[in-house]
Parts: structure tokens; sequence; C-alpha cells
């Protein structure tokens, strides 16, 4: 039970990205994994939910992937008020086993995948600033729910999730094997730096062949919840759309505060499920040992994460 309580908080005192006391009051408690205080979310924090939710609503009818859009119908999100995690997981846990889980803010590596592996998604519940519609560097309730959330819904993709979150375990395992402390590190960055960036170009910005259509639609997270970059992504030539390459996917460095200029297109999540296996079984034979430098960055919290699993 956290022992940061709802009550010790002034309602509607807001639970704004960056300025939440119940939030700074958790992480300086050290409590990871707590509850969503609803009573806190000001007046505020529901009419940015609104805005964002009805100028995505048109966007997602013309860009996001058939599954998404079951999604968003199957979950009843409410377009007006922040959504209750309580009220989301009524809907999502009887089709896929999969629940939102509040968190205070970032999650260690190792732990993330974790939590995948158990049908947790790691839910953050702050919501951006009103004044920061199109763009926020971390993730908020909109991202997180409206994003992300609607494609747990689908038990192809959720299964794909699961087992991404297995991989953790095998690269877990690897590093504990390695008794140099030097190549253990660098090894263990390697693996971690592949995984997030085939997280990144997949579950965040992916794209994908709709069958019915013959046209390209989103998936990812990043582009189901950004305005300007879901249509930028499908529609603008300025960026590199291609069929999705493993090999390359794990070696190509992204930045986080611009439009993706390069995307990678899967043709379904029985695809993408299989590069999950392919990106576990390079694991195994050292093929993402020395993956290429760049971003992201690897702190030490996350080594630390996959040695002490």
């Amino acid at each position: 039970m956290s022992n940061v309580v709802e009550a010790d908080f002034t309602p509607g005192i807001g639970m704004t990205t960056t300025q939440a006391p119940f939030i700074e009051k958790a992480r300086e408690n050290g409590e990871l994994y707590i509850e969503q205080p609803y009573s806190l979310y000001s007046e505020e924090n529901h009419e940015t939910w609104r805005q964002l939710y009805h100028r995505m609503h048109p966007q997602w009818e013309k860009y996001a992937n058939e599954h998404f859009l079951k999604g968003i119908e199957n979950l009843c999100l409410d377009p007006n008020k922040v959504p209750k995690l309580e009220d989301v997981n009524k809907f999502l846990n009887p089709l896929t086993g999969f629940r939102a889980k509040p968190v205070s803010g970032y999650i260690p590596a190792f732990q993330f995948f974790e939590c995948l592996r158990n049908r947790d998604f790691p839910t953050t519940i702050t919501m951006r600033m009103a004044e920061k519609l199109d763009y926020l560097p971390e993730p908020d309730i909109f991202h997180d729910i409206a994003g992300h959330v609607p494609m747990h819904t689908d038990k192809a993709f959720a299964e794909t999730l699961v087992r991404f979150g297995e991989c953790a375990h095998t690269a877990a395992m690897i590093g504990k094997d390695i008794k140099d402390k030097e190549v253990q590190n660098r090894k263990v960055n390697s693996i971690i730096k592949a995984m997030a960036r085939f997280f990144w170009f997949t579950i965040e910005f992916g794209l994908m062949n709709d069958q019915s259509t013959g046209s390209i639609k989103a998936y990812g997270s990043g582009l189901l919840s950004s305005y300007g970059e879901l249509e930028y992504a499908i529609k603008s030539p300025d960026v590199q759309r291609y069929p999705v390459q493993l090999e390359w996917v794990v070696n190509q460095y992204f930045e986080i505060d611009t439009y993706q200029p390069l995307l990678f297109v899967v043709d379904g999540f029985d695809h993408l499920f299989s590069l999950v296996d392919e990106l576990e079984l390079w694991m195994k034979e050292g093929k993402l040992d020395n993956v290429a430098f760049g971003e992201p960055a690897v702190g030490g919290a996350d080594i630390r994460s996959f040695l002490d699993a």
C-alpha cells in the first residue's frame, strides 16, 4: 500500500506534468507503483484531455490502423475527461489480460520489460500543460492511454508485447554469464540499446501495411498521440519509409525532440512477433553485443536493473 495518500492533498490541485505535488511526494518516498489520485485532477487537466482527444479523433480515422480504431471503441474512453484507470482496465483486461498500471515516473529498463511480460503496462498519470498540446518530451496520460493502450486490446499485439518482455529475461541471463565486468557492462549496454531502438521504431513509431487498402497506417503510440506527426509520418515526402529490417533497426539511432525522418513498415502483428523472436535469437548469437553507437543513451540504472534481475 502506498504511503502517499490522495486525501492529504487538495482536490483539484492538479496532476500536471512536472507540477504535481502527489507525484513529487511519491518520488521522495521512492514509490514507483502508485494509485491514481483521481480527485486531484484539475479542470485544466480535464480540458487539456478534451482538446487533445477531440482534435486527434479525425486524424485517427484517417491514419490509424484498424486494430487501434477498434481498441478506441472497445475501451469506451470518455472524450471529455481524463480517464480513470480502473475503468480502462474493466474494458481492457477481459480482452487480452493487460492492465494499465500507474507509476510515478521513469522505470529502469528491466522492470519496464518485466511489466510487459506480466501484462502490466506502466502508465503515466500526469497530464501535459495546456500550452504544450503539440509536443512533450516525456510521456503523459494521453500518450499512454490514448496512444498505447488501444493497441493492447488486440490479442496479437498484446502477445507481441509479452514476447518482447520475455526477451529481457534472456538478456539478463546473458549478462549474468559474463564474468569480466567491463565486458559485461559493454555487452549489456549494447543489448539494451538494441532493445530500446527496436521498441522505438516499432511500438512507438511503427507503420503497418494496410492489406485491404494498399495504404500505410500507423500503429506506433508516439504517432497515434501526436496531432502533427501522425499526418507527417504518413503523408510527408520528407519521411523515408522502408520495410522493416532488424539489422537496420537495432543500429539506427533516433532523436526524441524532432519529427522522425526515418520510419519502418511491418506487414502485420504476426510479422512483428516474428521479429521479436529473431531479436532474441540474435541476442543468443551475440549479434547485439556491438550495435552502433549513438542514441539512446543507456544509464547505469538500466544496466543494473538487468544485472540485478
